[in-house]
């Protein structure tokens, strides 16, 4: 069964004209989004925005937490950082008599006392968010691809599938009370939308190098299965691995085992080496970028495929994707040449 890739690929943009254009980036966050200094940077349940939530808990008297919350909660709260201050909502969580509705009477009881401002969003699903980290997380979910949803979502396939179905979203909030997500699904939406901005960084400028006769290419939202399964011609598989892939591939093109953090880290060190042919890249962008991308896929198991196409027979392209088999972190890469 040979498989063919085209009209899926016109879409992405990864064929318009001699290499990649403006619509390209359809898929990966605005320009704006990308460049805001107020996201959350690690795979924490507090905001730097919302640190006030575990000082309002660590530090406010008792009579001051009673006018939020019942007093048998306040007595497990004021007992418990008596021995330990709280340094997560996880912490917190875990004190007797805490739930989601007590963590929202703290986060009201925070506000009111001024512990947080409006550059804190609030609490959701387990998560205290800025209000960018909340904007991005609506950005992604409304513009990224039903498939990067359901690999985003491994284990909330019907989340995945209420989210395409209901959006446009215009809160995080209503993301989060969605049918089939909850905290660890929410989490995974944010660390898709967050964490990976200076590895985003670096794949705008390596996009934005000149493009003569041929280029560069990187993504970082796409969609490939539609890549995968589209009707563009001369398409050859190189190798896939991964169990997701063997349904767009031939048993002799597919190696089974996934791959791990040193083939992505090796691939991409050498794409963006490669890169820096058709210009320069600012080296500080380089560092944070590929460092940023260390941090992601430290320990991770990736699926996906190596392959070229060709849109015309003056033309040439050569694309590797990986997906991680459990959060969804993904890129894309594609070296071109065209006369």
């Amino acid at each position: 069964m040979r498989r063919y890739v085209g009209s899926a690929f016109l879409a992405a943009g990864l064929l318009v004209g001699c290499g990649p254009s403006e619509t390209e980036t359809s898929t990966q966050q605005p320009q704006e989004q990308q460049q805001q200094g107020l996201l959350t940077e690690a795979d924490v349940d507090v905001a730097t925005e919302c640190q006030g939530i575990l000082q309002f808990v660590n530090e406010a008297t008792f009579n001051t937490l009673d006018a939020y919350l019942p007093s048998n909660v306040v007595h497990n709260l004021v007992n418990r950082r008596a021995v330990s201050q709280f340094v997560s909502l996880a912490d917190i969580s875990s004190v007797a008599l805490v739930g989601p509705a007590r963590l929202q009477q703290i986060e009201q009881g925070a506000r009111s006392q001024n512990y947080i401002d409006a550059d804190c969003y609030g609490i959701a699903d387990g998560l205290a968010l800025s209000q960018d980290d909340a904007a991005a997380i609506v950005s992604l979910v409304n513009s990224i691809s039903s498939t990067e949803l359901h690999d985003i979502l491994p284990y909330a396939w019907n989340g995945a599938l209420n989210l395409r179905n209901q959006r446009p979203f215009t809160t995080a909030d209503a993301i989060a009370n969605t049918t089939g997500i909850a905290d660890v699904s929410f989490r995974n939406l944010r660390n898709a939308a967050t964490l990976s901005r200076p590895f985003e960084a670096l794949i705008n400028a390596v996009n934005n190098l000149p493009r003569p006769h041929g280029g560069v290419f990187m993504a970082r939202h796409f969609d490939w299965w539609a890549n995968m399964n589209g009707a563009f011609y001369n398409f050859q598989i190189q190798e896939c691995f991964g169990e997701r892939t063997e349904r767009v591939s031939e048993p002799q093109d597919h190696r089974g085992t996934d791959a791990d953090a040193a083939e992505v880290r090796a691939h991409v060190e050498a794409f963006v080496n490669a890169a820096a042919s058709f210009g320069t890249l600012d080296p500080a962008v380089k560092a944070a970028g590929l460092a940023n991308l260390n941090t992601l896929i430290e320990g991770r198991s990736f699926f996906g495929c190596s392959y070229g196409y060709a849109r015309d027979s003056w033309s040439d392209h050569s694309a590797t994707f990986f997906v991680d088999t459990e959060s969804g972190f993904s890129v894309y890469t594609d070296r071109y040449y065209s006369e």
